[in-house]
């Protein structure tokens, strides 16, 4: 149905609107509620082709059920969150990599791996905290 109303509720506003109106206006009002509804309809059509031109080939790809927002529930989320297991870093940091391969990351070694020496401290940036 039409935004959840059934066809008695549509009904009885046509009615009343009828009744209120007076035959004297309502077909001018008919039709001029009817050229609405189809610039209204053209309107949403050409907004759906400009989109889908925009979006290109993927659009038509997307499986919109999946994105509606009240499919999600926070519990479930959350649930879900707390259940997996904790992420496993993939990338080992350039200091800890030294560490484990030299004996004393900090001092002078000939290595060109190493990040750095006692001499030359890591890089800090304020601005980033």
């Amino acid at each position: 149905m039409f935004f959840g109303l059934t066809i008695e509720k549509l009904l009885l506003i046509a009615l009343v609107a009828g009744l209120l109106i007076g035959p004297d206006r309502l077909p001018r009002y008919a039709e001029s509620l009817t050229r609405f509804a189809k610039r209204a309809r053209e309107y949403v059509t050409t907004a759906k082709t400009r989109v889908k031109d925009e979006m290109g080939p993927d659009f038509d790809d997307v499986d919109w059920r999946t994105l509606d927002p009240r499919q999600y529930d926070p519990r479930r989320i959350i649930r879900e969150a707390l259940l997996d297991d904790a992420p496993v870093p993939t990338v080992r940091a350039a200091g800890v990599a030294a560490a484990v391969t030299t004996p004393n990351a900090f001092t002078k070694s000939p290595s060109p791996s190493a990040p750095f020496t006692a001499s030359d401290p890591p890089p800090f940036d304020s601005e980033a905290t």
